[in-house]
């Protein structure tokens, strides 16, 4: 039975590869959404991927995976640290949530610490580069099983 996966990518996310390479190393989005896809394939996922620089699309990409009872891999950028809009269609979810990020915000700069969606995840990785998204969708497979 194949189960849906939401794989979910906050602002500036579309610049990986162009955008601090010595934060964010030289993959592309391009890049992760091809790993996802392979793990996801091999995990028996349906996988949606995308990503926007624009709230209002999370969100609606949100209720989506609520309808669809999918679970959510999210990369929130910067809308881990602000956005309630995104937080509160987290918290409609039933399915797990397991929170990405690329680098490890609890090293960072005070305004890059505290992700408010981790405060509805099952799971938060952090600080393994792109790997981070295949752990994630990992986590996702285990939490669902």
């Amino acid at each position: 039975m194949t189960r849906k996966l939401y794989v979910l990518n906050g602002p500036n996310l579309n610049m990986l590869g162009q955008r601090e390479p010595e934060l964010y190393g030289s993959a592309t989005l391009d890049d992760v959404r091809d790993d996802c896809a392979r793990v996801a394939g091999e995990l028996d996922f349906d996988l949606f991927f995308a990503q926007s620089n624009a709230e209002h699309q999370i969100v609606d990409w949100l209720h989506d995976a609520f309808r669809e009872k999918a679970t959510v891999v999210i990369n929130p950028a910067g809308f881990s640290f602000r956005s309630v809009p995104v937080l509160d269609a987290l918290r409609m979810l039933e399915a797990p949530i397991v929170e990405i990020h690329i680098t490890n915000i609890h090293a960072r700069d005070a305004a890059h610490q505290h992700s408010l969606v981790s405060s509805v995840a099952r799971a938060v990785i952090a600080g393994a580069g792109v790997f981070g998204y295949e752990l994630a969708i990992r986590a996702a497979d285990r939490l669902t099983r």
